[in-house]
């Protein structure tokens, strides 16, 4: 990380104390922000959700975006790698698309800066949709009929079936697919019914514990920031030998593995807690199998406490109600390839 991007890490972290510490719960947004530089539009969304489960965007024809982060379940695939092309798995656990907007960077080291870059990444990833590149890409699309007027459409353009065009369509898709309306949710807006005895306790508990020093905000992921501008920490924060050897945490080098940088191991993208209840495993490598041992596990690395079965419980609890109301999503029909086959690999 950056000297800069340090100290931006730094200053969010205080204002996630503070937010914390002050007592502002905040609902999430029913509408995410976007670029100005991709305003949306219903026919870019259409063309950005048929793309994302099109599986001919991967070099075998057999791996969608979709794939590994599944709308008609918790946005992943509940792997601790997921599964490319030709059976190739991944060495990390997929975040969650759902309420990826609110994320100011994506994937786990935060290597891409929005949500159009990071469309472009898994689809020429060797592992993930393998293809050889973009150029590649925009061919075979500019061959199935169909997808030319689908971008024609969103882009105003007969020539606009682009890389970039492909990215942005995909990007304003994913900004529609937020989870509002949790019992939490309900329960800040001022119904205090929403949320039972237990979900209360575990909503104190969660705030005396520290959890909300990193996991604020509206998405539980840290406090708004620019897009681009990264909001980290260092995972794990406190040395336990029994957790290494159980869970291998420190293998991943986390940001560093892409910055090359010495200063940036083991610091990770802090990941959104909305729906966690239906995205196990958890952590990076998917090692911990379930929300409660997931509790466990953070209070020690991060916060060096150790918390009774009951206080667990009933974080766990509070965790539950950070379950939202899921947009419902009708499979696009593809455009067809009729009388041809394409000669995947």
């Amino acid at each position: 990380m950056s000297k800069l991007g340090s100290i931006v890490s730094v200053m969010a972290l205080v204002s996630a104390s503070s937010l914390a510490l002050a007592g502002e719960w905040q609902a999430l947004p029913s509408k995410a922000p976007e670029p100005a530089s991709n305003p949306s539009t219903p026919a870019k969304v259409e063309l950005g959700k048929i793309l994302y489960h099109d599986p001919r965007l991967s070099s075998t024809g057999t791996v969608a975006c979709a794939s590994c982060h599944n709308v008609m379940a918790g946005g992943e695939d509940n792997r601790a790698g997921s599964v490319g092309v030709h059976a190739q798995v991944g060495g990390r656990s997929a975040p969650t698309v759902w309420n990826s907007a609110f994320n100011s960077v994506q994937f786990w080291d935060g290597r891409a800066a929005s949500l159009e870059a990071q469309a472009k990444g898994p689809v020429t990833n060797p592992i993930e949709m393998g293809m050889k590149s973009w150029d590649d890409v925009v061919a075979r699309l500019k061959q199935i009929p169909g997808y030319p007027q689908a971008f024609a459409a969103a882009f105003g353009s007969s020539d606009s079936v682009t890389a970039d065009n492909a990215a942005k369509a995909i990007a304003a898709y994913e900004r529609t697919l937020i989870t509002p309306n949790s019992p939490y949710d309900k329960f800040v807006n001022g119904d205090k019914s929403a949320l039972n005895d237990q979900q209360q306790r575990g909503m104190k508990l969660f705030a005396e514990t520290g959890c909300n020093s990193c996991h604020s905000g509206p998405a539980f992921n840290g406090p708004t920031l620019p897009e681009g501008t990264g909001f980290y920490q260092k995972f794990p924060m406190h040395d336990n030998g029994v957790l290494e050897a159980q869970y291998n945490f420190t293998a991943d080098k986390g940001r560093a593995q892409e910055t090359k940088n010495d200063a940036d191991a083991h610091l990770f993208k802090v990941p959104t807690l909305r729906n966690i209840a239906l995205t196990a495993p958890y952590f990076h490598n998917g090692k911990v199998k379930t929300l409660n041992d997931a509790v466990r596990v953070m209070a020690k690395l991060q916060l060096d406490k150790d918390l009774t079965e009951a206080q667990i419980e009933d974080i766990a609890a509070f965790l539950n109600g950070l379950t939202g109301e899921f947009p419902k999503q009708e499979m696009p029909r593809l455009p067809g390839y009729p009388g041809k086959t394409f000669d995947f690999n």
